[in-house]
């Protein structure tokens, strides 16, 4: 349950690309790609767990919050234990990063070092940006420009700007996934003090700004396309466009708990089919 694996997607997806671009270029080293894979997946993992014990302790969790119920404010593992199950977590990504950074270069301790941090602070710490509306922009550098770019600098040690181009549309997919999470929260976020972006902005313009980044990553895809080398097979992801206006439609017309988690859910298996396509429509374009 704290692991939230409905969000686990926004951490594969951008690994798959990164990758694919790779392979683009006739480079695949697969061991290089599983570390990656479970680097970005226990950072994620860690981050979920690190949250649900942080927002606990400031009180966002409350009883009457629509979202699952989480561990450490519903009474159903110790905090200590969580917390516990935080740094393991971390511990397998640093495991995963020392190996990447061996035979990838020293780079990528920068890249694990800040990925971490930012983890730990998104809701920790005497400042969680998480709190002053810096979560989807924090989601997008990480879940995107990074998480992209560094699994390309992986496979081949060096950054092309592709690897950039694909990365701004996957960030925003993954955005999208935290923003339907805090529309949800909007009501419990604010009365915690919890200042989201959702919070800062209101319901309505929360929901516009979801259909935008949702669409916008869909047209972003032609730029790689219109000025790259890569061919027609990259928009492989707007086969996905009837399922991403359908949660756009969710979001826009729902309030309840249930519909928001089921399109908190839908957010996240979108993020992972764009991705996947995209990957499979740069492999294509050989």
């Amino acid at each position: 349950m704290a692991a939230r694996v409905r969000t686990l997607p926004a951490a594969i997806g951008p690994v798959l690309v990164g990758t694919a671009l790779g392979g683009y270029l006739g480079v695949f080293y697969p061991l290089r790609f599983v570390a990656a894979l479970i680097g970005a997946v226990f950072i994620q993992v860690g981050t979920n767990l690190s949250n649900d014990y942080s927002d606990a302790r400031r009180g966002a969790d409350a009883e009457d919050r629509l979202g699952p119920v989480r561990i450490t404010a519903g009474g159903l593992v110790p905090p200590r234990q969580v917390l516990l199950a935080t740094y393991i977590s971390f511990g397998i990504a640093v495991a995963a990063g020392a190996y990447l950074i061996a035979v990838a270069g020293w780079q990528l301790l920068i890249v694990g070092a800040a990925s971490i941090l930012a983890g730990v602070l998104y809701t920790g710490g005497p400042r969680p940006y998480g709190y002053e509306g810096l979560g989807e922009v924090f989601v997008f550098l990480f879940f995107g420009i990074v998480a992209v770019a560094g699994s390309f600098f992986v496979q081949v040690k060096h950054l092309d700007w592709e690897a950039f181009a694909f990365a701004v549309p996957v960030g925003l997919v993954a955005a999208g996934i935290l923003v339907v999470n805090n529309v949800r929260d909007i009501e419990t976020d604010r009365r915690a003090g919890k200042r989201t972006l959702a919070v800062r902005l209101g319901r309505a313009r929360t929901r516009a700004l979801f259909a935008t980044i949702i669409y916008g990553a869909y047209l972003l895809l032609l730029v790689p396309w219109g000025v790259g080398p890569l061919t027609a097979w990259v928009m492989l992801p707007w086969l996905t466009l009837p399922v991403a206006a359908a949660v756009v439609r969710e979001v826009r017309n729902r309030v309840d708990g249930l519909s928001l988690n089921r399109a908190l859910a839908q957010t996240g298996l979108l993020q992972l089919a764009f991705c996947m396509l995209l990957a499979s429509g740069i492999l294509l374009s050989r």
